[in-house]
């Protein structure tokens, strides 16, 4: 374990995460709001903790595997630590762990919340919610990636795998750090664009930019208590519903866009897997739901909405779906565990991985079948390296360890079966709404501060693919070289 470069490369994190906080440290000290106090200790400490950790450049730069899992995953908790600071020093939030929570659910774009009264939170914090989901949705690192200098970023292949969600991340272009910048560029891009749309929809400049950095981040925070239902409008519930489909496609398949390269993008797999999926479920679901309203339009308009919220796991609400029939509940929830594309800023198993398990399972009966039959999974029509197949298991069975301790865990406190599930699986897939004490119309608050650190645990596990948290809290992973 190279220390002294893991460190170096924290602090310089640090320091950049500190200047994003500015952001909200303006709004808060031009208004002079309660929460000013919080932001500026919070930037002082990252700036400070930063330019004591880069005081000296380390003599041997190089990072591998297991450092860039103990970076991402170190910069995950140390900015999520750092954001809570304001909302526990101004008292708005006055749990430490409960401002961790909320932080945690911020960067990791779960939109899982403690708070019961959001409307009288103040502007620089609503802005911070939703600015935090806005910087973890494309990831932390990816940023840090595009704007530090080139001799800062030696080896980034090895931290953007730990961070990017998928079974295996690429590049765009040759350099890690070209790619990262071209991500960026094309996140700012349409999340302007949605800004624009929002503010044509009627919705003021304030509400169009946050509810599009929670789009964009697929996170869900909202700055009504009714989510996005508060606005009771169709054409914004339309506009977030196409911004939410879009941000849960692989934004590769945008810089394909970009470049005209229009056949390889329709033939994407993955990408047709996940349209053909939300179309079916939008039109399920819509039917079943259709004798609660008035029409079929109507119930095409709340289930495309849901559905898309679900998958892509943003998590706004325009209706309560525990209310609706079983059926439409059952199609979320299976939704919820899927999630959206690899690539995307959306959390869940990802819907490549899910192809990667149907494919392999079928060739492995095959095989069954006919043992000496040569039966290759593919993907895209490319044969897929065995190691990438075993990835996906691998991934597979972290998973579900994962699930059942945190299940296990929570069940110490005194909610049902069904909520407990629930919670772990919405934190885990990074959505935010589950089902009954933690359904769409109501938050974490009630759970015990273990448990709100267990399903922290599980938000930050889920939004960087489970290895990296794993990875740090391994004992192997501290022994020097």
């Amino acid at each position: 374990m190279n220390y002294k470069m893991v460190a170096y490369l924290l602090g310089r994190i640090l320091i950049i995460m500190g200047c994003l906080m500015c952001l909200p440290t303006v709004i808060a000290l031009v208004l002079h709001e309660n929460t000013s106090f919080g932001f500026v200790l919070s930037v002082v400490l990252q700036l400070l903790l930063g330019g004591i950790c880069t005081m000296k450049k380390p003599e041997h730069r190089e990072i591998y595997a297991k450092e860039g899992f103990v970076i991402v995953a170190g910069v995950w908790m140390l900015t999520s630590l750092f954001g809570a600071i304001p909302f526990y020093a101004s008292r708005e939030i006055p749990s430490f762990v409960d401002a961790f929570f909320e932080m945690v659910s911020g960067f990791t774009t779960t939109g899982a919340s403690i708070l019961n009264d959001i409307e009288s939170l103040s502007y620089s914090t609503l802005f911070w919610r939703s600015f935090s989901h806005w910087i973890g949705g494309m990831g932390v690192l990816v940023f840090v990636m595009a704007v530090l200098p080139k001799e800062h970023v030696s080896q980034s292949i090895h931290i953007m795998r730990a961070e990017v969600p998928g079974p295996q991340a690429g590049k765009l272009v040759a350099r890690m750090r070209g790619t990262a910048r071209i991500l960026y560029g094309i996140y700012i891009a349409v999340t302007l664009v949605e800004v624009g749309c929002l503010m044509l929809a009627g919705l003021p400049f304030f509400d169009s930019l946050l509810n599009s950095f929670s789009t964009a981040g697929t996170g869900g925070f909202a700055i009504k208590n009714a989510s996005i239902a508060a606005y009771d409008s169709v054409a914004v519930d339309v506009i977030i519903t196409v911004f939410m489909a879009l941000f849960g496609i692989n934004f590769s398949l945008f810089y394909l866009l970009l470049t005209k390269n229009f056949v390889q993008v329709f033939k994407d797999e993955e990408l047709r897997w996940y349209i053909g999926i939300v179309l079916v479920s939008m039109l399920v679901v819509g039917i079943n739901i259709m004798p609660q309203y008035q029409n079929f339009f109507e119930a095409l308009r709340y289930s495309a909405f849901q559905v898309v919220s679900i998958v892509t796991t943003t998590g706004f609400i325009t209706a309560d779906y525990t209310k609706w029939p079983m059926l439409s509940q059952t199609i979320l929830m299976l939704l919820l565990f899927m999630g959206a594309c690899a690539g995307s800023t959306g959390g869940g198993f990802k819907v490549s991985r899910l192809i990667i398990l149907c494919k392999s399972s079928v060739s492995e009966v095959r095989r069954q079948l006919r043992p000496r039959t040569v039966a290759p999974v593919r993907l895209g029509g490319k044969i897929l390296d065995e190691k990438v197949v075993g990835s996906v298991l691998a991934y597979l069975c972290i998973y579900i360890v994962v699930f059942i301790i945190s299940h296990l865990l929570l069940s110490l406190d005194t909610f049902s079966y069904a909520t407990n599930f629930a919670a772990v699986a919405t934190c885990i897939n990074n959505v935010g709404p589950g089902l009954e004490a933690v359904g769409p119309v109501n938050n974490f608050s009630g759970f015990s501060a273990f448990s709100k650190l267990v399903l922290s645990f599980d938000m930050l596990a889920g939004r960087l693919e489970l290895v990296p948290m794993v990875v740090l809290f391994a004992p192997s992973t501290w022994k020097r070289r």
